[in-house]
């Protein structure tokens, strides 16, 4: 993978600065653990980057805030998976927030493959995500009572939708903007609009509205 507008020799050196700028306290003494770990972490992102159709395949641009948030939860998660270093993870789940302003902690399983339109206001419980999955602007997908929802592959959230408890995404929905789905369930391959007394309504799509983000969708 190409690194735009950094060496590539000093991105490790490049996130601990960003946290001792930001966060300006603690232990440094785990930050030998980015260097460590960022050859998988950027390998994480390759993939991801490779597959979205809007992107450049095998560049990444740590000016593109989009994919150096993306970069920022690969490079946290990877770590927490090897090392369970909390505090570190923590502060580059800060990072991440201070810089994008978005709410996606480094437990979390994202998938494989995702697109992130723009980051503010995007907030992300453990729910269970599919592959191929669009994240835009102030969407959210929270828990009801503990209860989170399960969002299958190649899902939209535009902005400003919230998926919250005990709902089911089916395959392929795309969220329309500002359309809350709250304990319910999609159909699979809709368009999802807000119906009269907060209903859902569902309408067929025109064209593969996913292969726009995706290549091989």
């Amino acid at each position: 993978m190409e690194i735009l507008n950094l060496e590539a020799s000093r991105l490790a050196a490049y996130c601990c600065e960003q946290i001792r700028r930001l966060i300006p306290f603690g232990d440094e003494t785990e930050f030998g653990l980015v260097e460590k770990h960022l050859p998988e972490a950027l390998r994480r992102l390759d993939h991801c980057i490779s597959n979205v159709a809007v992107w450049k395949a095998g560049w990444f641009d740590i000016l593109h805030s989009s994919q150096y948030c993306i970069f920022l939860y690969y490079l946290a998660n990877t770590i927490w998976k090897h090392e369970k270093a909390a505090a570190l993870c923590t502060k580059l789940f800060l990072l991440n927030k201070q810089l994008n302003a978005i709410d996606l902690f480094y437990e979390i399983e994202m998938p494989e493959v995702f697109f992130i339109g723009h980051s503010v206001g995007i907030v992300l419980a453990k729910a269970t995500y599919g592959n191929h999955l669009v994240l835009y602007q102030n969407s959210t997908v929270g828990k009801n009572h503990g209860v989170a929802p399960v969002i299958e592959d190649g899902v939209i959230l535009y902005p400003n939708t919230a998926v919250i408890g005990g709902s089911l995404v089916r395959e392929r929905s795309i969220i329309s903007q500002g359309v809350s789905v709250i304990n319910r369930e999609t159909e699979r391959g809709k368009i999802v609009y807000q119906g009269p007394e907060n209903r859902l309504a569902f309408r067929d799509s025109k064209r593969d509205i996913l292969s726009d983000f995706f290549r091989n969708v």
